[in-house]
């Protein structure tokens, strides 16, 4: 069967944050706007603008909708303390700048290390990577998502971070991205210190691991994705190496993974960290969120943060 042709990409940016901010994870809300959280900073935005949402008392990494415009976001001190939480933000009546009232939903217990990215697997329950513990916990929310229990979903050497590799701080994570298909009924990962694509099987009516974790691609710096299910193929983004890249989904096809943005070099594309699907644009148009370098930044230089526009042209 013959590979998918590669798509051009055009980037437009929608919204430029100061140098220095990194841009962790996104949610696209129905009306097409976009809240990004930034890790650094302890703040969430709303772009375009972009309009401060909210600053928190701890870093903050994933952001999943779990209800229509009401939010869980994990805050995690991944490089101290450890301590992490999930908190509600319900956004149904609220006008970009008026305040928030987030709501602290479950504290983890000892065993939580780094919280990374999330995800739905069902209806009330979310897949979170804990990057430092090389662990996916599973989280069941009640019927108004203000109360939560969590358990460890599945453990996995390629979930393991590296504490020893020869990188420039900060340290690697593990398992980072997270995103499940009720499609193919797999849950998929990135692995950043492991340098792995990998996927889960998953019951669809317990949403527990259908059997143990499969290799599908080899891909270093990999950080989040989005899913093109239609087509069969992960957008992930390589945060330190300024890249998208395409990603089947399917095991024995990584001799096809590409790069379909960034190489050559692109000045906007300068540390993407994660991307998610406009409304409607499944697999023709996507958010993508850069650091601008702040990670690693290319030459020492270091640019704005960005939420970019990327549209896919087959």
């Amino acid at each position: 069967m013959p590979m998918a042709p590669v798509p051009d990409v055009t980037l437009t940016p929608v919204a430029s944050f100061p140098e220095k901010y990194f841009p962790e994870n996104l949610a696209v809300r129905s009306d097409g706007s976009v809240l990004v959280t930034v890790l650094l900073q302890q703040e969430l935005w709303l772009a375009p603008g972009p309009v401060l949402v909210h600053r928190f008392d701890h870093p903050v990494t994933g952001i999943v909708e779990v209800r229509p415009d009401v939010f869980v976001l994990s805050l995690t001190e991944g490089y101290t303390t450890h301590e992490s939480h999930l908190v509600r933000l319900d956004l149904t009546r609220w006008t970009p700048g008026e305040p928030v009232a987030p709501e602290i939903i479950y504290t983890f217990d000892d065993r939580v290390r780094a919280l990374n990215g999330s995800c739905l697997l069902g209806s009330g329950v979310l897949a979170v990577a804990d990057c430092f513990a090389g662990l996916i916990w599973r989280v069941d929310l009640d019927a108004d998502a203000r109360s939560a229990r969590a358990r460890v979903w599945l453990e996995h050497d390629t979930m393991a971070d590296d504490p020893d590799a020869e990188v420039a701080p900060p340290r690697q994570p593990g398992v980072n991205g997270v995103r499940y298909s009720a499609r193919t009924e797999y849950l998929y990962y990135t692995s950043t210190a492991q340098k792995v694509f990998m996927r889960v099987p998953v019951d669809p009516a317990t949403l527990e691991p259908a059997g143990g974790a499969e290799f599908v691609a080899a891909i270093d710096n990999a950080d989040d994705f989005a899913l093109d299910e239609e087509a069969g193929f992960a957008y992930v983004t390589r945060h330190r190496a300024n890249t998208l890249d395409r990603v089947p989904l399917v095991p024995r096809h990584g001799s096809e993974v590409r790069h379909i943005a960034g190489e050559p070099f692109d000045e906007l594309l300068v540390g993407p960290s994660s991307a998610a699907w406009a409304p409607g644009g499944e697999g023709r148009v996507l958010y993508v969120t850069t650091d601008g370098g702040t990670t690693a930044p290319p030459d020492g230089i270091f640019r704005n943060a960005m939420l970019l526009r990327a549209e896919l042209h087959p």
